[in-house]
């Protein structure tokens, strides 16, 4: 088998049927190889970064997802998308075609390339934004295609590889190879029983879960150790709704100060947190006020696990989950159950603003739908949604890349075309990729697109000094005949008012085809708990005597204590002028971190 057929049939094997990216004249073998196999489709973009979105998005949904791009040009433009993919756990297989392997050795100067030759720079550039990276040849190719793909399945992150013109058509031994790892036994004993232990003895135990559950597929492992255990659960922003939000135990969500102080109190208060996929950031967790020790913290990852500050290795989140439940105890805590959601609201023929789009789409959204939401202002508006149960809630919290959720709904769609897709973006970030929109039509993908005009970069103008700063404008477009000039069904409006608004998400409700609607509110509109967000944010960094996110100590106090360190230290070490700043920013980190 060709080498571009084998990777093909690999990547179908595991459960990639949608390929996307854009041709070159150094991919076109391994676009023939996708269209050869009858299990794979080419999904042709816009432009690369599109691409890379979509295979994210597609990749959410599926486990797995790939791009192909040409060299130089094209994978540069995908990275920002695969960095994206890096940073939020989401396996992207960034696929490159690159010239023939006698012109890299001769180091000729084709187009692509620099004057001065380099045809590694770009596979050293995806070094910093993958797991691992493979440039092929003809002595590796097929070890090398295993590997990375083992790395791929284990770590659930990007991988890179590069495959010349001519080893693409070079033939490889098909020769089956699993890329299923399994759990060390004993570690996993070791830790399924300490884990245990910790919780049978504790008093007031809490569960909190996060995004890596889901990229591990771990959702029926985690449902079940919940369930059994009893113990109240709460989650992360990216966690949101992977319990129903009916269950007697779950605490709503976490917002630390914010919101919800149910949720709050029973985090401060735990004496064993056992925390399922976290990921903290600060938008996440809504800032790095988590104040539980490491020494009651338990930490489940999709690989490792944290028991009492010590890591064990290569033992899988969902067998950790299932060993724990079955030694763990059914508990009996009585909860406080907050109040979830949105109260329902009437229409009236008011200007539509936060207030009633949130608790108006709560009452749109049904079960098993997929909620794709742009990053900035419009995901804290969705997460205090009651939602039913299975509804998947898709956004980019930590890489937060303006643009990203247009193509990622084209992916997600492909991914699961028999589910209704909710796309909710802001215009801002939809001018970036809203090309996309007429791929989405040219493969007959229906959503409903929720396009949120505000005049502008909002979340940027509360967070600038002045909220009228020109470079927080940007230039205005008709949405609504914007998504009618694609070839295609769409069924577009526009409304600036609550009736409207009733009336508009009415329509889609009958509608066999896209729906595409422009919803206008003022500039400055926004939700309650996004206010509260950046006003601390604002504050904190205003304030000159806090120097980070979890230090304790007042700032002339670190100046002193490391002035104090330098004098000691420097009796031993000679520190040179030019190494002073990372001399001090070390000692920092260290008294910071205890």
């Amino acid at each position: 088998m060709k080498v571009a057929e084998y990777l093909v049939k690999r990547l179908e094997e595991l459960g990639i049927n949608h390929i996307f990216g854009l041709p070159g004249d150094f991919n076109f073998n391994i676009l023939y190889a996708i269209e050869n196999n009858p299990n794979t489709k080419w999904v042709g973009c816009i432009n690369e970064l599109n691409a890379g979105y979509a295979a994210d998005g597609y990749a959410r949904i599926k486990g797995f997802g790939a791009v192909v791009t040409t060299y130089g040009v094209g994978e540069l433009s995908v990275i920002n998308a695969v960095a994206g993919s890096m940073a939020e756990n989401i396996p992207v297989m960034s696929i490159v075609g690159v010239p023939a392997t006698k012109l890299i050795e001769n180091k000729t100067r084709v187009h692509h390339n620099f004057q001065d030759v380099n045809y590694f720079a770009f596979a050293e550039a995806f070094k910093n934004v993958t797991s691992t990276t493979a440039f092929l040849n003809r002595a590796n190719a097929k070890i090398e295609i295993d590997r990375i793909l083992k790395v791929f399945v284990k770590e659930r992150k990007p991988v890179y590889v590069a495959i010349p013109v001519d080893i693409a058509e070079m033939e490889i031994q098909d020769r089956d190879v699993s890329y299923e790892w399994f759990s060390d036994e004993d570690i996993l004993k070791t830790v399924s029983e300490k884990i245990a232990k910790k919780i049978n003895e504790s008093k007031n135990p809490v569960i909190l879960g996060d995004s890596l559950i889901k990229r591990f597929d771990a959702k029926i492992e985690y449902r079940e150790f919940v369930e059994k255990s009893a113990i109240p659960v709460t989650n992360f922003l990216m966690g949101t709704n992977l319990i129903d939000m009916d269950y007697d135990k779950y605490l709503g969500s976490y917002y630390s100060k914010f919101k919800n102080p149910i949720a709050e109190n029973a985090v401060n208060n735990t004496d064993c947190l056992i925390a399922v996929g976290p990921v903290y950031t600060d938008l996440n967790s809504y800032g790095f006020n988590l104040p539980y020790k490491l020494d009651n913290h338990i930490a489940i990852y999709g690989t490792y696990t944290y028991v009492e500050g010590i890591r064990y290795d290569n033992v899988k989140m969902s067998d950790v989950l299932d060993s724990v439940t079955k030694l763990v105890k059914t508990r009996e805590i009585e909860v406080e159950k907050p109040i979830i959601g949105y109260e329902k609201v009437e229409a009236s023929n008011k200007e539509l603003t936060s207030e009633y789009i949130y608790p108006r789409l709560q009452e749109f959204i049904k079960e098993n739908d997929i909620v794709v939401a742009e990053t900035g202002i419009i995901p804290q508006g969705v997460v205090q949604i009651k939602f039913p149960q299975n509804v998947d809630i898709q956004t980019q919290t930590l890489w937060g890349s303006i643009g990203w959720a247009t193509p990622a709904t084209l992916g997600v769609a492909l991914a699961k075309p028999n589910s209704r897709v909710i796309l909710i973006t802001g215009e801002g970030s939809h001018q970036l990729t809203a090309m996309e929109i007429g791929n989405m039509l040219r493969f007959g993908i229906k959503p409903i697109v929720i396009v949120l005009n505000n005049n502008g970069y909002t979340i940027e103008r509360v967070l600038s000094n002045d909220v009228d700063d020109e470079f927080n404008n940007i230039v205005q477009m008709n949405y609504s005949k914007f998504a009618r000039v694609f070839e295609g069904e769409v069924w577009s409006t526009k409304v600036t008012t609550e009736e409207d608004f009733d009336k508009a998400l009415k329509v889609t409700q009958i509608m066999n085809k896209m729906c595409y609607l422009e919803i206008c509110t003022s500039k400055l509109d926004m939700p309650v708990l996004i206010k509260d967000l950046i006003a601390n944010f604002k504050n904190k960094n205003s304030d000159k005597k806090v120097l980070g996110e979890s230090s304790l100590l007042k700032k002339e106090e670190t100046v002193k204590v490391v002035q104090e360190k330098k004098e000691e230290i420097s009796e031993n070490v000679t520190v040179k002028p030019s190494e002073n700043l990372v001399f001090e920013t070390v000692v920092h980190k260290s008294l910071v971190e205890g």
